[in-house]
């Protein structure tokens, strides 16, 4: 088997914190909780979700199968 068929474990890792952050994401936009929690001004379910949508992509991005 050749290096190149072998798909890279941070590809893998990259595309699984991308969906979990477009899932936190989502859910932080269309979810308003009843009861506001402590804190709740600064919005860490956005920011969170932000933050590993961007880091997933990137992964994705600079570990894809077949980059040269």
């Amino acid at each position: 088997m050749h290096r190149r068929d072998l798909i890279s474990i941070w590809f893998l890792i990259g595309v699984l914190l991308l969906v979990y952050g477009v899932i936190i994401l989502i859910s932080a936009l269309a979810v308003t909780p009843a009861q506001p929690t402590a804190m709740a001004e600064f919005h860490a379910g956005i920011w969170w979700g932000l933050l590993l949508t961007l880091v997933g992509a990137g992964y994705c991005w600079f570990f894809r199968p077949g980059r040269p």
